[in-house]
């Protein structure tokens, strides 16, 4: 449970109450250790983490969590019903990060678009949004390509990376919505957006990897041709939206 850092916890087997924030200020360095909270958007999300152990004869601590570029502390209780490894900790505090991306991609698909005042309306708008969300991550699901093995290590290629929500969000909006643009510009603008966003993935999983600067990847280069040539089941679907958008002009 994430506590501010004015919560006092108990040391010394419940005797000492004391401040979350002053405990981490007397720890010592060796008492920091690097984990990864998870895999983020840009790598895997690595902290600097401390565990101290509170209560007597009971599995209670609590984790600080340091911003290893600003120094920033997050603090957070832990409870558990048998001994657990500290990194089990820290990836159940770093589940909050996937919450949060899942409430931002059903807000992308309109959860939040909504001015009603009783259960019923609320209800009906919530679940036509998530019924939206559904449809589109199904279709990602549909479109990406298997699983890497080594997920956090992209391969340095040309490959755009998969269809995203927003993505297929943006080509189906593009397709109903008049006027539709033509099919080789959107599959153009598609792919440019898909091999940009695979150059940026690439550079910010090396740089948390290794430490290196971004920008290490060499710009890659693609014409319309290769645009067109290569067209994911969601793009074709794309693609006979806007024919029948255009047949119903």
């Amino acid at each position: 449970m994430a506590i501010a850092c004015s919560i006092r916890v108990r040391l010394n087997h419940g005797r000492t109450p004391v401040r979350a924030d002053t405990i981490a200020g007397r720890l010592p360095a060796t008492a920091w250790h690097r984990h990864s909270a998870g895999n983020g958007a840009k790598g895997p999300r690595y902290y600097d983490w401390a565990w101290i152990h509170i209560g007597a004869g009971s599995h209670r601590h609590l984790l600080i969590r340091r911003n290893r570029t600003t120094g920033e502390l997050a603090f957070y209780l832990c409870w558990s019903p048998a001994q657990v490894p500290p990194a089990e900790l820290v990836r159940v505090a770093g589940i909050r990060w996937s919450v949060e991306e899942c409430f931002q991609a059903a807000q992308g698909a309109g959860l939040d678009h909504y001015q009603v005042r009783n259960w019923t309306s609320w209800h009906r708008h919530v679940t036509l949004a998530m019924l939206a969300l559904a449809f589109l991550t199904a279709h990602a699901a549909d479109a990406a390509a298997d699983r890497p093995a080594k997920p956090h290590h992209p391969a340095r290629s040309r490959d755009p990376i998969a269809l995203t929500v927003p993505e297929i969000r943006h080509l189906l909006a593009v397709a109903f919505h008049q006027p539709a643009l033509s099919v080789a510009k959107l599959l153009h603008w598609s792919t440019w957006r898909g091999h940009h966003q695979a150059t940026a993935r690439r550079s910010h999983y090396r740089r948390r990897a290794t430490g290196e600067p971004a920008g290490w990847m060499t710009k890659p280069h693609w014409s319309t041709r290769s645009a067109t040539t290569s067209v994911s089941p969601l793009s074709a679907f794309a693609v006979t939206a806007i024919s029948i958008a255009d047949a119903s002009a």
